[in-house]
């Protein structure tokens, strides 16, 4: 029995864990190739002998490759190529190294699919000349390159120009050959008609109403001549492009409000390097409320609110289908502010009965206005059980006349004549009155019950002789 326990409790969890870590790592080293070794995370080929021909890759159904993060191949001199899909399904990769080894190519579309690649290490390879291409799409923090027998030509012009933007202590030490075979520094090359490119921009009138039209113009020079393309981003709005040549335009039609502040940009490339031009976009639009809802209840009660509109519009409260005047107690808080979108609520410190009824909000700038409303309850009247869709009782409210209010300026104390405040002030010394009436009423009431009994007491028949008498009755008789 103790044998049986010893081996079905936790030391047999164990054994079993163990032979599952034995088989993941059996697994792994299966997959990999020869002259390889494999973990979940990484892949690092050093060994010389036999060496591998090509770049790594997993069996299929072996260790997951979107897990590999880091692929280490030194003293590899048979690895000449990196073609386009050797790299593709390494999509987690984050730090590649190819050291001491035979590459001489790297295909320009090899690490479309790796958007994580931060780190690429080239030391003392085959490289003769290397495009731009490869990692523009990157986010590198780090590319070495020393020790590759680089072509001096128009081509390796962008690592010098990537070398002379960094600035930093830690420069690489880079030379190409050139046609006598002679070593010249990379900080020292000069090729002719070989540099950065320009992009202008032509955009007369970047705010435009919605519903309306524009039309951009970009021109671009350099030598090689470059390309020319637009990057507008997530653009919402309708958009067609024409280019030729060097000169490109760019047609927006039906603008939309959600295009407001979005940049476009005009894009220059050639084999050193890329300029842009850019410019952003300022949509005029009507208010909409997008979203107006009951109030809740947290350190403040607050009707929130959501309201959408460029330029920045004016908000006014209706309190019972009259102007609300703001106050320290009730007033209009904007909490979050995106670009053109408002995010608030109305603030009511201690609301009573006094404050249930109707709100309505109205937005309003020069292209036009949107208003809202919502019915609030926030408790029940005195006497009555407070239900979830009270009977509001006919009340006269007067008309606050105050100007409305700008979204930022929370509170308007322009006019004096009191709010719904001081109404509820008000109340609360009413039923503070009510209450100590009541509670006198009582008391007296109470002392002349007790001055009643105590002077029937005093005429009583019960008094102490009949009690004496009372107690000398014999017992048996």
């Amino acid at each position: 029995m103790s044998s049986w326990i010893r081996w079905h409790g936790p030391a047999m969890a164990r054994l079993w864990g163990f032979c599952w870590l034995v088989v993941g790592f059996w697994r792994a080293a299966f997959a990999c190739p020869t002259s390889c070794k494999c973990s979940a995370s990484r892949i690092w080929c050093s060994d010389p002998s036999p060496g591998i021909v090509a770049f790594p890759r997993l069996e299929p159904n072996s260790v997951d490759p979107e897990n590999i993060t880091e692929i280490f191949i030194a003293n590899q001199k048979r690895l000449e190529i990196i073609n386009e899909d050797d790299v593709e399904a390494y999509v987690g990769l984050r730090n590649l190294t190819i050291v001491d080894s035979g590459l001489k190519f790297v295909a320009h579309k090899a690490f479309l699919k790796n958007s994580n690649l931060q780190h690429i290490n080239f030391t003392r390879n085959k490289l003769t000349s290397l495009s731009r291409k490869h990692f523009r799409h990157l986010d590198l923090s780090e590319l070495i390159l020393v020790g590759n027998p680089f072509t001096c030509s128009c081509d390796i012009m962008w690592i010098k120009t990537l070398q002379e933007a960094k600035s930093s202590p830690d420069t690489q030490d880079l030379y190409c050959l050139n046609e006598s075979s002679k070593n010249i520094p990379l900080a020292n090359l000069q090729i002719p008609n070989c540099g950065l490119p320009s992009a202008n921009l032509a955009a007369p009138n970047l705010t435009v109403e919605e519903g309306k039209s524009i039309t951009l113009s970009c021109s671009v020079a350099g030598d090689p001549v470059p390309n020319m393309y637009w990057d507008v981003g997530n653009l919402v709005s309708k958009h067609m492009n024409e280019t030729s040549h060097t000169q490109g335009s760019l047609r927006i039609t039906n603008i939309s409000s959600d295009d407001s502040g979005k940049q476009i940009s005009c894009v220059a490339e050639n084999l050193v390097g890329e300029d842009q031009d850019s410019v952003n976009l300022t949509v005029h639009f009507a208010p909409t409320i997008t979203f107006l809802e009951s109030p809740t209840s947290d350190h403040h009660w607050c009707i929130p609110f959501t309201v959408k509109g460029n330029p920045k519009p004016a908000l006014q409260w209706f309190y019972n289908g009259a102007i609300l005047n703001e106050s320290k107690y009730i007033c209009t808080k904007i909490h979050v502010t995106n670009h053109t979108e408002y995010h608030g609520c109305l603030q009511l410190d201690n609301p009573t009965h006094m404050n249930n009824g109707d709100y309505t909000l109205i937005a309003k700038n020069e292209y036009g206005k949107d208003e809202k409303q919502i019915s609030a309850h926030f408790m029940g009247w005195p006497g009555i059980d407070d239900g979830a869709n009270p009977n509001y009782p006919d009340v006269i409210y007067e008309d606050y006349g105050t100007a409305a209010n700008d979204i930022g300026d929370t509170t308007n104390r322009s006019n004096e004549i009191p709010s719904t405040d001081v109404t509820d002030k008000t109340g609360r010394e009413h039923l503070s009155v009510y209450a100590v009436v009541v509670i006198a009423s009582v008391v007296g009431f109470c002392l002349l019950v007790m001055l009643f009994l105590l002077k029937l007491a005093r005429h009583s028949k019960f008094g102490m002789k009949g009690f004496v008498l009372f107690h000398k009755i014999p017992l048996d008789g």
